[in-house]
């Protein structure tokens, strides 16, 4: 069982959907990364709209589907382990932002996956 209470730091990182990493998309090549570090979580998140540092605005609407659209990835674990976790995001982060917050975890539980059970809640694996 997995568990983190208190105090917190929340890394989150805003890139383009169409960023890639080695011709992968670059988010879930962050996500992977903080897998396999142990960290808490991360969740990828895509915008409707937005602009960044480029001042070109991506929108989702019907006559711009093809726009790469604002991606948020938001990480959050122990101060300790998102710091030692940054090394990484400054290599994968060519261009975009990357910004941290203090944070208060109320409540995060999650449990392992064993044999015959799924990281979804009320399914079963087959």
């Amino acid at each position: 069982m997995t568990r983190l209470t208190g105090s917190a730091l929340r890394v989150t990182v805003f890139i383009g959907e169409n960023d890639t990493w080695h011709h992968k998309p670059l988010y879930s090549e962050i996500v992977h990364r903080a897998h396999a570090t142990g960290l808490a979580g991360a969740s990828v998140f895509r915008g409707i709209e937005g602009f960044g540092a480029s001042s070109l605005i991506h929108t989702s609407r019907l006559l711009s589907m093809s726009e790469d659209l604002p991606v948020a990835i938001v990480i959050v674990d122990t101060e300790e382990r998102v710091r030692a976790f940054l090394p990484q995001l400054d290599e994968l982060v060519g261009s975009g932002l990357v910004i941290l917050d203090d944070c208060e975890v109320i409540r995060y539980v999650g449990r392992e996956a064993g044999p015959g059970r799924a990281h979804t809640k009320g399914k079963k694996s087959l």
